[in-house]
């Protein structure tokens, strides 16, 4: 018995030793902050390409434009942002990066992508059967677009001795959903050099 319970002891103690030698640190920080671990496209790149890109395209003339034509801020959906890089990129948390911005600036509306739509129309249904006539809401009440915005992401990768160089090329269309007329296109670069460490233990 007690030689049981001393081997117990002992291999928990050693399991311990091992989780701590191999243990990693956890750190929370700002979502905000700048983190280049690999060199590879991040938040960090999403987030402020998505800031500036929004920003130059609604300090163009197609926003006013539309005001004074229709008296009323244009509605804004945005489609299908494809990613032509070497890279695994999520383009979704681009594109919602981008959703974000729109919606937020007050300069235009904003609604529901293609995918969110069926969800809504789903529910919409069910409604529809189920709610009471006061709070069912119908169908065809739907705002529709008045521009899409669509993009690619593409990059172009230099590699020599361990060094890396990744050029990144964001291009974005605003479109009128009415005639296919773009009202303005936004480019955005970024060049980053990795170096891999020659120092090695």
């Amino acid at each position: 018995m007690i030689k049981k319970a001393l081997f117990l002891i002992l291999t928990a103690t050693a399991l311990t030793g091992m989780i701590s030698c191999g243990g990693r640190t956890v750190s929370r920080v700002e979502t905000d902050t700048v983190t280049d671990l690999s060199g590879r496209w991040n938040d960090t790149d999403s987030r402020l390409v998505a800031e500036e890109m929004v920003k130059d395209s609604l300090n163009r003339p197609w926003v006013d434009n539309f005001m004074k034509k229709r008296g009323t801020e244009p509605t804004v959906i945005v489609g299908t942002v494809v990613n032509r890089s070497h890279e695994h990129i999520n383009v979704q948390t681009f594109v919602k990066d981008l959703q974000r911005e729109l919606t937020n600036s007050g300069r235009v509306s904003f609604v529901a992508g293609q995918g969110e739509r069926e969800e809504i129309r789903a529910e919409r249904l069910d409604q529809a059967q189920n709610s009471s006539d006061e709070t069912a809401k119908g169908p065809g009440k739907e705002i529709g677009a008045d521009y899409m915005m669509i993009g690619t992401i593409n990059t172009i990768l230099d590699e020599a001795d361990g060094t890396k160089a990744v050029f990144y090329q964001v291009d974005l269309e605003m479109v009128d959903m009415a005639n296919n007329k773009k009202v303005w296109l936004g480019q955005k670069k970024i060049k980053k050099i990795i170096e891999k460490s020659r120092i090695k233990f």
